[in-house]
């Protein structure tokens, strides 16, 4: 990833706001059950890393930042590599912030993990990628939507050979759906590599918003690689 100058490491992430709501075309009444998305191997071996990380490092309940900080700056070399890969799939970053601890502050945390994400080459930004999955539409959604999510989805993919990855820490659970088909509709127009700089800028924010919701024991529901999800 390429940027005009490097951000000290203790800076702190820039999160941008969201935009408006894309209209859908009206859904049946009836909901039908479907089948959820079949994940890539790279998705499964990182859902497989989460769950390791969410057994034998993050905290069995709520916990303070501050809690949550001390116990991450505590992990083994190895505790803090499994937790931060859960959070983005590039084991040059994992290792990058994991030895940099122990970290004073979860400001400073989140800052070093903005500034190693911020960094990442073309290389990494793919091995990120293949990681990724679309998250989940909340239950309940209709059949009609997840078709015309899986369209869409297919679409973007066919043009840039990768998941569609977007920050939805900041998004209703209702409107999940018409966020991420505005998304990708929109995104659709981008050349490669415009497109390639704002999934790199999204991926930032995913790893960002799952490192803090790891330390405070709370739900991830921004978007996913394992179908959970700063806030994510």
């Amino acid at each position: 990833m390429t940027r005009g100058s490097t951000l000290s490491a203790h800076r702190l992430p820039h999160c941008p706001g969201s935009s408006g709501r894309a209209a859908i075309p009206a859904l049946p009444e009836q909901p039908r059950p479907c089948s959820p998305p079949v994940r890539t191997a790279a998705a499964t071996a990182t859902a497989t890393a989460r769950a390791t990380a969410a057994r034998t490092a993050a905290p069995a309940h709520a916990v303070s930042p501050a809690t949550g900080l001390a116990l991450f700056n505590a992990l083994t070399a190895d505790e803090a590599r499994s937790v931060l890969l859960a959070c983005l799939h590039s084991p040059r970053w994992a290792r990058r912030v994991a030895d940099h601890r122990p970290y004073p502050t979860v400001d400073a945390l989140l800052a070093a993990a903005d500034e190693a994400a911020y960094d990442l080459g073309p290389a990494d930004l793919a091995d990120a990628l293949a990681a990724e999955a679309l998250p989940p539409l909340p239950a309940g959604t209709y059949e009609a939507a997840h078709t015309a999510l899986r369209a869409a989805h297919a679409a973007y993919e066919a043009r840039f050979g990768h998941v569609f990855v977007i920050y939805l820490g900041d998004t209703p659970t209702g409107e999940t759906l018409d966020r991420l088909l505005e998304g990708i509709r929109s995104r659709l127009t981008n050349d490669p590599e415009e497109e390639r700089v704002l999934a790199a800028e999204e991926l930032r924010r995913l790893a960002g918003g799952r490192l803090l919701s790891r330390l405070t024991g709370t739900a991830d529901g921004t978007t996913c690689h394992d179908g959970a999800g700063r806030g994510a």
